[in-house]
């Protein structure tokens, strides 16, 4: 599914990632884990591009990724830092143009579907701006139950999340497994990587 090779990052002379290899398959939950500044957070983001990499490639399949590819926008889902809003939409509205956006057979039973999932039915009314920040966290996870994908790329998803939250996000991630789809994310939560039945691998660094 995704194959990381030798990719290097550095940020004002300082290296951030090494020469990082790794390959993640269809149907594979992967965990990126260790200390704060080892570079989890930023080899997520050099794999979509959204920081450029000094060195290394990223192929999805047999081709370079590229974000700037329709294929690859539809194959790849990222969640890697706060989400971003349009202001006067409610939470059902964002999540009902982002599964039109992505053409979704019917997304009223999309939308409904993932409201459920995400237990943010009592919300759906609401403006992100008013949510707390454990729904606003579900509501980000959310966005990722309505629109088609082969690869999720997620950072701290457990970020905001309580006992239970982190409990249900571990068995949500660990339930794309039989359908093919794969999971990459970087996760501080030695439960969460545990009901996700995650691989782990361990990035060190000077931190």
């Amino acid at each position: 599914m995704l194959s990381i090779k030798g990719l290097a990052k550095g940020f004002g002379g300082r290296s951030v990632l090494t020469g990082l290899d790794l390959e993640v398959a269809a149907g594979e939950v992967v965990a990126l884990v260790g200390p704060n500044g080892v570079g989890k957070s930023t080899a997520l983001r050099c794999v979509v591009g959204a920081d450029t990499a000094d060195a290394g490639e990223v192929l999805l399949g047999e081709h370079r990724l590229d974000t700037r590819q329709p294929q690859t926008r539809r194959a790849v889902c990222a969640l890697l830092g706060d989400l971003g809003v349009l202001p006067d939409l409610t939470v059902a509205e964002h999540l009902d143009l982002l599964a039109r956006g992505h053409s979704v057979d019917d997304p009223d039973a999309i939308v409904a579907g993932a409201l459920d999932e995400a237990q943010i039915n009592h919300v759906a009314d609401q403006l992100p701006g008013t949510l707390s920040s454990g729904q606003a966290q579900r509501f980000a996870l959310a966005t990722a139950m309505v629109r088609p994908w082969a690869l999720l790329l997620v950072d701290e998803p457990e970020q905001r999340l309580d006992d239970t939250g982190r409990a249900w996000l571990g068995d949500w991630l660990a339930g794309h497994a039989p359908s093919g789809r794969a999971v990459l994310m970087a996760c501080h939560d030695p439960e969460v990587v545990r009901r996700s039945g995650a691989r782990i691998v361990t990035l060190e660094g000077d931190v």
